[in-house]
């Protein structure tokens, strides 16, 4: 798919203005396609913590981490919108440059850019700017770099309490400081009956787990399954109290990859969102599917979402009985029982 950031990101390689240093570069927030392919070596080192990103810059043939602590005369990056997060990523990226380096970032027009631009300049101070695909690419030398500024913005996105202390959560995660209203109403009507081993499928910081492992006291066993590193680090401080009396697995994957385990019961509110925002719903339905995949026969999907989004063709084709447990506030919640 097309990637507007990522291209504006290699203007300056492809038009000779910046070059690739023989000590190797980095890439945070690393994403794959076609301009990476066009205009960077394959010695480029990337760094991603969503699982989809991560795999899919591996399978192209670049060297891919979770994280690192190494640094290079080039660090390029695709902030995020979410200013937080953003802000430590523009102070981690200073970190991680040699001195004299050179820090580069690329952001949409309509998502962020003029406050990312804003926010580089204030660290980095005054950078060279190029517009091109409705995005903007800017970068300067870190010489000049406000390290206070640095210090003060390094642990912005760190894991801290949230709801009165109750839970753990870091901005740039999926509704990171508030109870997400699909997955609340999921949990009210999760049946006290479910029990076994069960999964928990993109768990975002762990609220759902939290509360069916709360309501369903026959769950002997509960793998936390979840695509972003970031947050599967949150739900596994959130479940911490748990641990005593089930068996819990952290799960750093790709549900639409499959799933490798089989379940008695399963419960997901599934993304319809890509990377990038862009809406997708054949990740749901790809959620529903490997579900259906890893239950065993007799085994139950307890799943919320959007009302209009398109499930019922899948549910219907890969499930034994369906039914809408209940609707409120634009939201549906379904169990669907595989045939046995």
């Amino acid at each position: 798919m097309p990637d507007p950031a990522l291209d504006a990101l290699m203007l300056p390689f492809a038009n000779g203005l910046l070059d690739w240093p023989a000590g190797g570069a980095l890439f945070l927030r690393a994403r794959e396609g076609a301009a990476l392919h066009a205009h960077a070596p394959r010695s480029l080192v990337c760094e991603q913590s969503f699982r989809p990103a991560h795999d899919a810059l591996q399978r192209a043939g670049f060297e891919v981490r979770a994280t690192g602590d190494d640094a290079f005369a080039r660090v390029l990056l695709l902030p995020p919108r979410q200013r937080d997060e953003a802000r430590a990523l523009f102070a981690q990226a200073l970190a991680r440059t040699t001195p004299g380096g050179i820090v580069l970032a690329a952001m949409p027009n309509d998502a962020g850019a003029k406050s990312g631009q804003a926010d580089f300049e204030a660290l980095f101070g005054r950078a060279t700017v190029l517009s091109k695909h409705k995005c903007r690419v800017f970068w300067a030398r870190t010489d000049d770099a406000d390290r206070a500024l640095a210090e003060a913005w390094c642990s912005l996105d760190a894991p801290r309490p949230i709801l009165d202390g109750r839970w753990t959560s870091r901005p740039g995660v999926f509704a990171w400081d508030r109870i997400d209203a699909a997955s609340g109403l999921l949990a009210q009507h999760l049946p006290a009956t479910l029990s076994g081993h069960g999964a928990d499928l993109g768990a975002g910081w762990g609220y759902l787990s939290t509360e069916l492992l709360s309501r369903c006291p026959g769950v002997a066993a509960l793998d936390v399954v979840e695509a972003e590193l970031r947050a599967l680090d949150c739900a596994r401080s959130n479940l911490a109290p748990h641990t005593p009396r089930v068996a819990l697995d952290f799960l750093w994957h790709d549900v639409t990859a499959g799933l490798p385990k089989r379940y008695d019961f399963i419960v997901t509110n599934p993304p319809f969102h890509a990377l990038r925002g862009e809406p997708r719903p054949e990740i749901g339905r790809a959620f529903i599917a490997a579900a259906a995949n890893a239950l065993r026969p007799g085994g139950a999907l307890w799943l919320v979402a959007n009302r209009q989004l398109p499930y019922e063709q899948v549910l219907d084709a890969r499930f034994g009985s369906v039914r809408i447990v209940a609707q409120h506030g634009g939201f549906k919640v379904v169990e669907a029982v595989k045939g046995r």
